[in-house]
Formats: C-alpha cells, structure tokens, sequence
C-alpha cells in the first residue's frame, strides 16, 4: 500500500538526507497540525527509524510510522506528477518561483485533478543541492529578510503545511471566544441603556435639555455597539448600583463623573 492510499489526495512532504532526528520529528509534528500525513525520508543520515524523531513528533507518531524511506531521490519522486522544491538560495537555474501560499493552491489544484504532488525539503545544513532542485518543476522561496533567509527544515515544512492547510481546512478569519457566556439579547441591552439613561438622568448628567435627545441617542448607540455579553451587562448593572449605592444622593457630582469614566474607559 502506498502512502497516497493510507493518506488521501495531499501533497508528499520529501525530506532529502536530513541530519537530525529532532527536526524530522518537529517536521512530522508540523505536517500533522496541518492534517497532512505522507512523509518520504531520503537518505536519513542517522538511519531510519530514529528514536530522537519520535520523541520530538510529540503525538504525531503516526506520520513517522507512515513514512516512506528511500536510498535515493530519483526513487521518492518516481511517482510524482509535480514537483516543488523548497530554496532560500537564487540557483543557476531557469524555473518559476513561488511563494508558499501561490504554490500550495496550485498543489492543492493538482490534487483534485488526480495529480501526485511532491514538495522538497533539504538537509539543515545546506539545503538541497543544485541537482535535487534539478528534480523539480517549480521553486519555492518564502519571503523573508533578504540578509537572513535561511530556515530551519521544520520551520520551512511548518510554513508550507500552513499554506496548504489553510486553504483545505475551513476557518473564519474572526471569531469571538465567549468564555461560556453568550451574546446579550436585544432586551437586555435595552435594559442596562435604560437603566444608564435613569441612573444619569438623576444625577443632572444630561444638561443642557436641548441636547439631552442627542445626548441619549449618543449613549444608546454606544451600547449595541460594544458586542456585550450576558456576563458583561450583569457587570455593568452592578457597577452601577454599587457606585451609586456607595455615594448616595448627597454626591450625585461624583457619582456621575465615575459613571462616565466607567464609560469611556471600556
């Protein structure tokens, strides 16, 4: 059984003769986080398995477990339809350079018409070598500091899984952690305003009267503006009765300018 038949249509993540088994690991755990599984190890220079990659994949075993060893690189990609291959370095080499994120939408393109797609990635020491790029059909250089391009293998694996995942895996660019609370009702924000409107209104915050109307509008626009929780109006509703409770009538001043301070600072 091929790797492609344990693992579905996704790229093969080609490790050429890495050097060292904590970053084979690291690369595992980064496909893994990114839902890819087909690993191809060329060459490992410490041998094949190595305990140090399965300590470092901490929980992505099953990638290590999966991958496919080959002696050489003409073998790994022998299946291949396309082939990327991952350099920092410009190459005496006339082939179309891609960014992470270009590339991996045309993998992911390739995929759904049924093509085996192959990505490259080189020793830690050097990279891959003029001929293993030789190998490839497109280049892939993440843009970066010119004065500082180099990355380390798993760094590089993880960027390019990110890309390929993040245009596989449905994510919204925004959401908002309700820490098991919800979203106030319309009712209840109507409440607190209204209970903001009174609170303010006793103590003489909405003078002069002509501009009370705009004054209250304003204010009642903040509110459905903030996106307030459940938890947040219950807060707010006890603010208020404390701080009022606490200064009494006889210091509506104070009361009214730590209402607003409340206000402005939220």
């Amino acid at each position: 059984m091929s790797d492609e038949d344990q693992t579905g249509p996704q790229p093969a993540f080609v490790l050429v003769r890495p050097q060292m088994g904590e970053n084979i690991g690291a690369a595992a755990r980064a496909m893994l986080n990114f839902g890819l599984e087909r690993m191809r190890v060329v060459g490992p220079r410490d041998g094949w398995p190595n305990p140090k990659a399965v300590a470092m994949a901490s929980g992505a075993g099953r990638v290590l477990d999966a991958a496919v060893v080959y002696d050489d690189l003409p073998a790994a990609l022998a299946d291949c339809d396309y082939v990327y291959a991952t350099t920092a370095r410009s190459r005496e080499l006339a082939k179309p350079v891609r960014t992470p994120e270009r590339a991996m939408a045309e993998a992911r393109a390739m995929r759904a018409e049924g093509k085996r797609v192959a990505v490259l990635f080189g020793p830690e020491r050097a990279g891959l070598e003029n001929e293993d790029v030789s190998r490839a059909n497109a280049i892939i250089t993440v843009p970066g500091n010119p004065e500082f391009a180099s990355l380390n293998l798993a760094q590089s694996v993880l960027l390019t899984a990110y890309e390929y995942g993040r245009q596989t895996i449905e994510a919204a660019p925004e959401v908002m952690s309700l820490a098991k609370t919800d979203f106030a009702t319309q009712i209840e924000v109507e409440a607190l305003a209204d209970h903001f409107e009174r609170r303010l209104d006793e103590v003489g915050f909405f003078f002069p009267e002509t501009k009370a109307a705009g004054m209250k509008l304003v204010l009642r626009n903040a509110w459905t503006r903030l996106s307030l929780t459940r938890a947040d109006v219950q807060m707010f509703h006890g603010m208020l009765r404390q701080i009022f409770r606490k200064l009494g009538v006889e210091n509506r001043t104070a009361a009214a300018a730590m209402v607003i301070q409340l206000l402005t600072r939220y």
